[in-house]
């Protein structure tokens, strides 16, 4: 038997920004990871897996709030946890 916690399932759509109404606390406490067109990508900031996009910075731009200013990439996508 393992004593693991049961991890909770992974939204269709999810953002590390706690300011987003996206943000799942319970999901993002936990180590996770993105595969994105079948590669692995670190900073990926907000994704969905139905619509098939990931948002990452853009670079050392920020915007006036000091917030890294974001794309959006499309492509498969996958998150895990590690």
């Amino acid at each position: 038997m393992s004593d693991t916690p049961a991890r909770p399932e992974f939204p269709d759509r999810l953002s590390v920004d706690p300011r987003s109404p996206h943000h799942v606390a319970a999901v993002v406490e936990h180590d996770i990871g993105i595969r994105f067109n079948d590669k692995e990508r670190a900073d990926v900031e907000e994704y969905c897996i139905s619509e098939g996009w990931v948002r990452v910075p853009a670079g050392k731009a920020r915007d006036r709030r000091g917030q890294p200013l974001l794309i959006k990439l499309k492509g498969k996508v996958e998150p895990f946890y590690r």
